[in-house]
């Protein structure tokens, strides 16, 4: 199996919500002329996200991925060096949420340990498993998608707010924030750029545009710039719409 016309091969994590960041993101990236093969842990919405892209004319391949799984990680990157040896793009947005308006020294300890998993590990583990593939690429991306939320100098949602996401969300996207730039400065020399990105607070629920939330298709396109970066863009940084953001 061959990409259409040599295009980029681009991976995406947690697409299979349609109302979701990184099902925009699929679609944002193959109109862009990329292959995608969008991934999520539930096979079933997988498969009909899948479908309504190939509806679209898009060239879009569905795998059941669940980035918590070394076995299922292992799975989808024997797929992809068999079908294409190689990957331009990798877009980390499996997400995993806190309980809304838990504190630090009350939270669920459990809970917190499964959002990191999913969050951090499960990113690590997916850019372990295809690192070798990135570096076979002359234009490696690497996108981790983190938020506002990890960050100190978010006014809005940031760790020193008394925003109500949960702590355990906060510090999962700080540590994604910290692996990426360690990934950043190891990956530097094979060429691959590796950044973060916080696509803002984006309407992926019901009633969130009515709390001032903004169109999905502008978070995911805030993630999809630093998936397209020219080979002389930044590497190691946090961004939300090309906008370099401190952490």
């Amino acid at each position: 199996m061959t990409s259409k016309n040599g295009s980029r091969i681009a991976v995406v994590t947690g697409a299979g919500k349609k109302s979701g960041i990184g099902y925009e993101v699929c679609r944002q990236l193959a109109k862009a002329g990329m292959t995608v093969i969008l991934t999520g842990r539930d096979g079933a919405a997988v498969e009909e996200r899948t479908h309504e892209l190939k509806a679209q004319g898009l060239d879009v391949l569905g795998r059941a991925l669940d980035v918590t799984s070394a076995s299922s990680v292992a799975s989808l990157s024997a797929f992809l060096a068999e079908s294409f040896g190689r990957v331009d793009v990798l877009v980390n947005n499996a997400p995993a949420t806190s309980t809304y308006g838990e504190q630090p020294s009350t939270a669920d300890l459990e809970r917190a340990r499964e959002s990191m998993d999913a969050t951090l590990f499960g990113g690590w583990r997916v850019a372990q498993a295809l690192v070798s593939l990135l570096k076979k690429s002359e234009h490696g991306r690497v996108v981790n998608v983190s938020s506002g939320a990890g960050s100190h100098g978010d006014p809005a949602f940031g760790l020193t707010t008394k925003n109500s996401m949960g702590p355990a969300y906060a510090v999962a996207k700080a540590a994604v924030n910290a692996l990426t730039v360690t990934l950043a400065n190891e990956l530097r020399s094979a060429n691959v750029l590796v950044n973060a990105v916080c696509p803002g607070f984006t309407a992926t629920f019901p009633g969130a545009e009515s709390m001032g939330a903004r169109p999905v298709a502008d978070g995911a396109a805030s993630v999809v710039w630093a998936a397209v970066l020219a080979d002389d863009g930044p590497s190691g940084g946090f961004f939300r719409d090309g906008k370099p953001l401190p952490w």
